[in-house]
């Protein structure tokens, strides 16, 4: 992939600030740190890292009356910016730069329910820019899930999770296999999960028709995730309380929340917040195409999607087809609307998906030694810049 778009950003495809570049200092600002929130704080970067003593010829960049905040972490992503991780390399790439300039520093690539020889294709492909350092890794999204809770998934292509299969995926990926969502109540799911655990993958629960008695099983058995809480799953019944129930009680268990006022209805995620706590919830994405363009007609996978007020649904049947979010709109959404403090909003987009991909001793929180990935934002909550790696992908326009 030596090719890189014209309009990308330099440095957006994780190469390091030459080691002339002039160090760096944010001052001014509410810096939200692992132990809380500073004001008046202060952020040094020296190449692509957090310094930990700030170098005396630093550029002093004053950011005061903003947030300076850890960037995101996005652990379910399909695409944005008109293109999708089914793609080519350029419209993959496309996607990752859209998402970059809404605050995503770090990405997992998502797919969508295919045919296996192009998911064991397109694995290969994904692996090569996790390589890269592009993405974080790969999530296989189908086709092991449940006809009766497919959502946006072709029906037709659909299959039981068959662990050789499972491994067929993961082998494909070359080491970058970060998650696979599964109906684990499907025949293969318990020995999948299994499997997934051994090699270091993470089992998550979702578009799943499972009993609460089968959820704790696959749970049991090593599965960490819930796959978009609620959504795709059976709802809380008193004498049938189905995954929902499991999910939330185990503390093993990291549930996916997608804020983007479609998916869940605030009491929704106040319950999952409740149950589960700040640090068990992370704020997803879900985004397809048409996150960071508009309305209009895309594909999801093999799939006709129709975009209209934002909201993604199936050209046929209607159901709900991923999203249009970024996360710096779930941030706003999540301390405006759903009234979470900042700490507990910077957790579940940053540090717990950080943390469940095992990248924690280099992103996810604001420490020296880490990457230098921050997102700034203004007193409203509107994002007005974006650095990666020490380098500005969204460089900051201050008075």
């Amino acid at each position: 992939m030596a090719n890189e778009r014209d309009s990308a950003p330099k440095g957006a495809r994780g190469t390091a600030r030459p080691a002339t570049a002039q160090p760096q200092v944010l001052t001014g600002g509410n810096v939200v740190l692992p132990t809380g929130t500073v004001e008046n704080g202060r952020v040094g970067i020296d190449g692509r890292r957090i310094a930990g003593n700030t170098p005396a010829d630093a550029r002093i960049v004053d950011v005061t009356g903003h947030w300076v905040i850890p960037g995101f972490v996005d652990i379910h992503n399909h695409g944005g910016g008109g293109a999708s991780f089914s793609g080519t390399p350029d419209q993959i790439l496309t996607a990752i730069d859209t998402h970059r300039r809404h605050g995503t520093t770090t990405l997992v690539a998502s797919t969508v329910t295919d045919e296996m020889d192009l998911l064991v294709r397109q694995a290969g492909l994904l692996s090569e820019l996790a390589e890269q350092g592009d993405i974080a890794g790969i999530h296989f999204e189908g086709p092991f899930i449940s006809p009766c809770r497919k959502g946006a998934h072709s029906e037709a292509l659909l299959r039981d999770p068959d662990p050789a299969e499972v491994r067929k995926l993961i082998d494909a990926a070359r080491g970058k296999a970060k998650m696979v969502t599964l109906a684990t109540e499907l025949p293969g799911g318990i020995d999948s999960v299994r499997l997934l655990a051994e090699h270091g993958v993470i089992a998550a629960i979702g578009h799943t028709d499972a009993s609460y008695e089968q959820t704790a099983e696959a749970i049991d058995a090593g599965a960490t995730v819930a796959t978009h809480l609620f959504n795709a799953m059976p709802g809380l019944g008193h004498r049938a309380p189905g995954p929902i129930a499991a999910l939330l009680e185990d503390e093993r268990v990291t549930v996916e929340l997608i804020n983007d006022g479609t998916h869940l209805h605030p009491a929704a995620l106040e319950l999952a917040f409740h149950h589960a706590g700040a640090d068990r919830v992370a704020f997803i994405t879900d985004a397809m195409d048409a996150a960071g363009i508009g309305d209009g007609r895309y594909m999801l996978g093999p799939l006709e999607v129709e975009v209209s007020e934002g909201v993604a649904r199936l050209v046929e049947g209607g159901s709900i087809a991923g999203s249009t979010l970024t996360l710096d709109r779930a941030f706003k959404r999540a301390v405006t609307v759903d009234r979470l403090s900042v700490e507990d909003a910077v957790t579940a987009l940053s540090a717990n998906p950080a943390r469940l991909l095992g990248l924690s001793d280099r992103i996810g929180s604001l420490e020296p030694g880490k990457d230098a990935d921050l997102v700034l934002l203004d007193a409203d909550f509107d994002l007005k810049g974006v650095m990666r790696r020490g380098e500005w992908v969204v460089a900051p326009q201050l008075a």
